[in-house]
C-alpha cells in the first residue's frame, strides 16, 4: 500500500479541495518554510488510516478543514479513506470507497460517512494481507489479547519531528501508554518470525496451562479435602465413643477404617424415652407441704397458749399459798380470837377504817383454799392437752420430712430424665453428622483422587507437547535472526553516513527488548541514548527504518509500503529557522548524504517502497532532489504557499462561527 494523494476539504463545502499528490515507489520531498503545515501531513495521514484520537493542530487547519481524504494504491486496486473533522477529542466516523486504477478523490458534495474506524482498519488489513491473527499474551500477563491490524503496522511507517530525533525511542508513538509493549508483541509477526500458527499454538498452550493449573487445584483441593475429612471423621469417632456408640477407636485409623467405624456407629439403636409430665405430682406435694406447714404453725400457736396459761396459773396459786401460809403461821385466824375491829389490837387506838372480822378472813381463806384445790385438779387435764398437741406436732413434722424427701426425689428423677433425653439428643445429632459426612464423601475411595491425578498427568503431557511445538518455532530466536539480517543494511548505511561509533562497530542493530538501536562493539553493546548529538540520533533512526522497510518489501510482509519522515535534517539548522536555504554555514554535505541515502534506498526497492520527507532543506543544485520535490512551500510571485490555501484563510467569518458552535 502506497499513498497517491492527500486532500483537505473546506468546511463550507467549496468544490475544490486542497490536494497534495505523491509519486508511488519513489522519494517524495515536501519542502518549505517553517509554519506552512509540513509536519501536519504526517498527522493527517495517520488520522486517515484510522487513528481514533488525532493529533491535529487547532489553527489554521481546524478553522478551515471539514474533511480529510487519503487516496491509496494497492497492487491492483485503489482505496479512498476519508474522515470528517473530529467534533471533539475523537471520532469513529469514516467514508470508504474502493475501485480500480481510475478511482480518484471525490467531490466535496460526495463526502458522507458510510463506515467507521473499525471497518476501515479491517478492510485495510485485509488488503494489506494481514492474516486473521489474534495475539495471545503469555500466560499470566496482565495485558489483553488483541487482533493484529493496520493499527500496529502503521506504527512502523511514521517518524514525526520529535520522534526522529529521540535518543530513547525508535518507533512512532512508542512513548505512549501501552504502545511499546504492542510493538514488542507484533514486530515478530511483521518480520515474519511469528504467524497465526504460532499464535494459535500459543493460545492452545495458554489454554492447556490453564487446564493444568485447574487440574492441579482440583487435586490439591481433593488432598486437602481428604485430610480435612479424615480429621473430621476421627473427631466424629471420638464423639461416638464418648456417647457409647463405639467401644474402641484405634489411635490413627485409616480412611477405610474410619468409614467402617462410622457406619458401625450408625447401626447402634438408642431407645427413645419420651418425656414424662411430673407437674401434677410436684404440684400435689407442694400443696401438701403448704398445708402441713400451716398445721404446724397452728399447733405451735396452741402449745404456746397452753404454756402461757400454765405459767399464769402457777404464778396465781403460788401467791395464794404464800399468803395463806403466812396467815396460818401467825395463827391469827382462830375462832377464839375475836376482838373489836375498830380498835388497833396492839395499841387499842381507834382505826380510821375498821379491819375485817376474823370470820370474814376465815371465810375468804376457806374459799381460797377451795379454789386452790380446784386449780390443782385442772393441772392434769392441761398436761394431757399439751402432750396431745406435742404428739400431733411431731406427726406433722414427720409428714413434712417425708414430703421434702419426696420432692427431692422427684427433682432428682426429673434431672435424670432430662440428662437421659439430652444424651439421646446428642447421640441423634452425632449420628446425623456421621450420616451427612458419609453422604458427602467422608472416607471416599481413593479412586477419586486417582482420577484427578490421572487428569493432571494428561494435562501436563498436553502442556509439554504444545511447549515443545512452540520451542521448535522459537519465535524469539527467529526474530533475532531476522533482525540480524536487517542489521547488515543498518551497519553499512550507518558507516556510509559516518554516524558516531559506526566505523568501529561490529554491528548496528535493532534491540527488540529496548525498542531502540544498539551498536555492538568489541567492548560491548552501546545503546543509542549513550551516543551523543542529534545528528547521530536522526541518522540511526533513518538507517533503522530504511533497513526495516527494505526487509519488509523484500519479504513481502503486510506492512504499508511507505515511510514518512518529518524534519530529518533538523540537527543541521538553527532551532528556529524560517528557510533552510538561507543558512550558509550548514553542513550541506551531510544533508546531501542523508537525502542521497533516502533516494538510493527508494531505488533499491525498485518501486516497492515510497519515502515521503517533509523538511526545510532544498538542494537546488541537485537535479535528483528537485525531481523528487512534490510540493515547495516557499513564496513565489509574492504569494505565500502552504498546506492551507491563502483564500481559505482570508474568509474566516463563517468558519469561526462554525467553530464556536462545536
Amino acid at each position: 500500500m502506497q499513498l497517491l494523494a492527500l486532500a483537505l476539504y473546506h468546511r463550507d463545502g467549496r468544490p475544490t479541495p486542497r490536494v497534495v499528490r505523491f509519486r508511488p515507489g519513489a522519494l517524495n520531498i515536501l519542502t518549505g518554510e517553517s509554519e506552512t503545515g509540513k509536519s501536519e501531513i504526517l498527522d493527517i495521514v495517520d488520522y486517515c488510516l484510522g487513528r481514533s484520537t488525532p493529533n491535529l493542530p487547532d489553527e489554521p487547519i481546524d478553522r478551515t478543514v471539514g474533511w480529510y481524504a487519503l487516496l491509496v494504491a494497492f497492487r491492483d486496486s485503489r482505496m479512498l479513506l476519508a474522515r470528517p473533522r473530529p467534533a471533539g477529542a475523537s471520532t469513529t466516523q469514516a467514508m470508504i470507497r474502493t475501485g480500480g486504477d481510475t478511482l480518484d478523490l471525490p467531490r466535496a458534495d460526495e463526502l458522507e460517512p458510510n463506515s467507521n474506524v473499525a471497518a476501515l482498519r479491517s478492510q485495510l488489513s485485509a488488503r494489506l494481507g494481514i492474516e486473521d491473527f489474534r495475539f495471545q499474551p503469555p500466560s499470566g500477563a496482565a495485558r489483553q489479547a488483541f487482533d493484529v491490524s493496520v493499527a500496529q503496522a502503521a506504527l512502523l511507517c511514521f517518524q514525526n519531528q520529535n520522534e526522529i530525533a529521540d535518543k530513547k525511542a525508535l518507533f512512532h508513538r512508542q512513548t505512549e501508554n501501552g504502545i511499546a509493549q504492542t510493538l514488542k508483541d507484533t514486530l515478530p509477526y511483521f518480520l515474519g518470525a511469528a504467524g497465526p500458527e504460532q499464535a494459535l499454538r500459543r493460545h492452545h498452550l495458554n489454554e492447556a496451562q490453564r487446564a493444568q493449573r485447574a487440574a492441579q487445584r482440583k487435586l490439591d483441593d481433593a488432598h486437602r479435602h481428604r485430610e480435612a475429612v479424615d480429621a473430621s471423621g476421627v473427631a466424629l469417632l471420638r464423639l461416638a465413643q464418648s456417647e457409647g456408640l463405639l467401644e474402641e477407636v484405634p489411635p490413627a485409623p485409616g480412611p477405610e477404617e474410619i468409614r467402617a467405624l462410622l457406619e458401625q456407629a450408625l447401626t447402634v439403636t438408642v431407645s427413645t424415652v419420651g418425656p414424662v409430665d411430673l407437674t401434677d405430682r410436684r404440684q400435689g406435694l407442694t400443696d401438701e407441704r403448704r398445708q402441713l406447714r400451716e398445721q404446724l404453725q397452728q399447733l405451735d400457736e396452741a402449745l404456746a397458749l397452753v404454756d402461757r396459761w400454765q405459767k399464769q396459773g402457777e404464778a396465781f396459786t403460788g401467791e395464794l399459798h404464800l399468803q395463806l401460809g403466812r396467815l396460818q403461821t401467825i395463827n391469827l385466824l382462830g375462832p377464839e380470837r375475836d376482838y373489836d375491829t375498830a380498835l388497833c389490837p396492839m395499841c387499842t387506838r381507834p382505826l380510821e377504817e375498821p379491819d375485817a372480822s376474823a370470820a370474814e378472813i376465815t371465810a375468804l381463806t376457806a374459799q381460797l383454799a377451795e379454789e386452790l384445790d380446784q386449780v390443782q385438779g385442772i393441772q392434769p387435764i392441761r398436761d394431757e392437752h399439751r402432750r396431745s398437741l406435742q404428739a400431733e406436732r411431731a406427726a406433722v413434722v414427720e409428714r413434712l420430712k417425708v414430703n421434702g424427701a419426696q420432692l427431692r426425689e422427684l427433682t432428682a428423677s426429673d434431672e435424670r430424665m432430662r440428662n437421659l433425653q439430652d444424651q439421646h439428643v446428642r447421640i441423634a445429632r452425632i449420628q446425623g453428622r456421621i450420616d451427612q459426612a458419609l453422604t458427602s464423601g467422608t472416607g471416599s475411595p481413593a479412586g477419586d483422587i486417582g482420577e484427578l491425578r490421572n487428569n493432571l498427568i494428561l494435562a501436563q503431557e498436553n502442556v509439554s507437547t504444545l511447549q515443545a511445538l512452540i520451542d521448535e518455532d522459537d519465535v524469539a530466536a527467529e526474530t533475532e535472526r531476522r533482525l540480524a539480517d536487517i542489521a547488515v543494511n543498518m551497519t553499512a548505511w550507518a558507516r556510509r553516513l559516518n554516524l558516531g561509533q559506526a566505523a568501529s562497530a561490529d554491528e548496528v542493530a535493532i534491540s527488540l527488548s529496548q525498542l531502540n538501536v544498539v551498536v555492538r562493539r568489541p567492548e560491548g553493546r552501546l545503546p543509542l541514548n549513550r551516543i551523543g548529538s542529534a545528528k547521530n540520533w536522526i541518522g540511526y533512526h533513518m538507517v533503522a527504518h530504511l533497513a526495516l522497510h527494505t526487509y519488509f518489501r523484500g519479504h513481502r510482509r503486510p506492512v504499508p509500503g511507505f515511510l514518512m519522515l518529518d524534519q530529518p535534517t533538523q540537527a543541521f539548522f538553527p532551532a528556529k529557522i524560517k528557510d533552510a536555504t538561507t543558512v550558509q554555514d550548514a553542513d550541506w554535505n551531510t544533508v546531501t548524504a542523508y537525502f542521497e541515502l533516502l533516494k538510493d534506498v527508494a531505488d533499491l526497492n525498485e518501486g516497492a517502497l515510497q519515502i515521503i520527507v517533509c523538511d526545510h532543506a532544498n538542494l537546488t543544485e541537485e537535479p535528483w532532489f528537485q525531481e523528487a520535490i512534490v510540493e515547495n512551500w516557499r513564496p513565489a510571485n509574492g504569494q505565500r504557499k502552504a498546506l492551507i490555501p491563502n483564500d481559505w484563510l482570508d474568509d474566516t467569518q463563517a468558519p469561526r462561527a462554525d467553530r464556536d458552535t462545536r
